[in-house]
């Protein structure tokens, strides 16, 4: 008999793990609430499998052995409360892939920075020969990966929702960059479920397994003092030294494990800002604990290009510099940006806010922001945070009109940002066609 998986949700995790269950013996059922994508459509025939659209048919998902479910189905989605009353296991991706495979797999989560620090940590592995796969929440489905490809390292970008439906999964190296208030209105609205559900990444780890973390988060220092993990901790910080772990010191990056130590000076790293300081730090940690040469990880540090969609500069048009920050999709990403601006800065802001508390922006503004335009359906709360904080505060419902307004209030030396602290599904498929849909724009001018 075989074992029955059943997929809610056809996008690429659900697809790359009807494939991988398929050629593990499992008979694979898809469900998707919505409609599917015609390009997952068609893989789904090619391998004739069972699979339908625009509704669940209870009779066909509640006799399953296990189910896997796409992150973006909440726990309180009607059929998947049903499953979890019978007692129906419920896993990621993440999970039920892992179990696939005996590559070293380095898992990184946290509310921001989750992307780029996969990216660099894979830029450095591959620069040095590792065959690596990179995965997770980015790019390509890991499920799929781990079929397809013989991979010895998997980097894995790896959220919060995909970690709350882990049981055994543990990376060989964890990576926790920062926690701060995101996704609430899926966690009953407590930051400290959000942490829990952040911390699990290290729940099924060993003493021989490593968690490196920011050791400048309070919420992170915190939760770790009274929940001790198994795992060997290697701090990282801009403020404290360490013996082992990663800090700065006189404008030097150090990373120090077994008394290796790596160094280089923080001016010749490609990405700007601390927060990048950061995730080289915990990029640079991963590539030391590898044993890694010292002159490849420096190389990569030095060459690394960075992440679309992330403080991406796209052009200057009459000395004004227009920056794409489409991923800052909550309130911190959004404190980072704006921390990076030393210019006079036009902030173009909104979309479907996820519970932010905007008061950590408040000293930012009255130092950085000259004009606030507000895109998005429902700006009433950005409104009445903002509007006595600049001059110019204006509404709009579209990314065209966002950026001529912002091109008639900016002068020479100015930035003009977007950067949104909110989700983009009111007016936009996701962050990336909001990223797009602003470069266009620019381009357009």
């Amino acid at each position: 008999m075989k074992k029955r998986l059943v997929i809610l949700g056809a996008g690429e995790s659900g697809v790359g793990t009807a494939i991988l269950a398929h050629a593990k013996g499992y008979e694979v059922f898809v469900s998707d609430f919505g409609e599917i994508k015609a390009k997952y459509k068609s893989v789904l025939n090619q391998y004739n499998f069972d699979w339908e659209e625009n509704g669940h048919t209870e009779a066909k998902i509640l006799n399953a052995a296990v189910v896997m479910k796409s992150p973006g189905i909440p726990d309180t989605a009607p059929i998947v409360k049903q499953l979890l009353e019978k007692g129906i296991l419920v896993v990621s991706e993440i999970e039920f892939a892992a179990q696939f495979t005996d590559a070293t797999i380095i898992g990184i989560t946290g509310s921001n920075g989750k992307t780029t620090t996969t990216l660099l940590a894979g830029h450095i592995l591959q620069q040095a020969g590792l065959n690596t796969g990179i995965a997770g929440n980015i790019g390509d489905s890991f499920a799929k990966m781990v079929l397809e490809k013989e991979i010895d390292t998997y980097v894995l970008e790896i959220s919060s929702f995909q970690l709350d439906g882990i049981k055994d999964f543990a990376p060989h190296i964890a990576i926790l960059l920062n926690i701060s208030p995101d996704h609430l209105d899926r966690y009953d609205n407590k930051f400290e479920n959000y942490i829990a559900s952040k911390f699990r990444i290290a729940m099924n780890q060993k003493e021989t397994d490593y968690l490196i973390y920011d050791a400048d988060d309070p919420v992170i220092v915190n939760w770790l003092e009274k929940h001790p993990v198994k795992s060997k901790l290697l701090p990282f910080s801009m403020n404290q030294t360490f013996k082992e772990g990663a800090y700065i010191e006189n404008n030097n990056l150090f990373t120090n494990i077994d008394n290796n130590t790596f160094t280089m000076a923080t001016q010749n790293l490609a990405l700007r800002g601390k927060h990048n300081t950061k995730n080289a730090m915990a990029a640079s940690t991963v590539a030391n604990l590898l044993k890694i040469r010292k002159a490849t990880i420096r190389e990569s540090l030095e060459g690394f290009q960075g992440v679309e969609h992330r403080l991406e500069q796209v052009l200057k048009i009459n000395n004004v510099q227009y920056i794409n920050d489409s991923k800052a999709t909550n309130v911190n990403a959004t404190f980072y940006a704006l921390d990076s601006m030393s210019e006079p800065t036009v902030w173009i802001v909104g979309g479907v806010d996820k519970g932010n508390d905007y008061r950590d922006l408040y000293p930012l503004i009255n130092e950085k922001v000259k004009a606030i335009i507000c895109l998005g359906v429902d700006n009433s709360k950005l409104m009445s945070h903002f509007s006595n904080m600049v001059d110019v505060i204006v509404e709009t419902p579209s990314m065209k009109e966002a950026v001529k307004i912002a091109y008639k209030v900016a002068e020479r030396g100015d930035n003009v940002l977007l950067s949104p602290a909110c989700a983009s599904f009111d007016l936009f498929d996701n962050y990336e066609d909001r990223g797009r849909q602003f470069k266009e724009a620019v381009r357009d001018l």
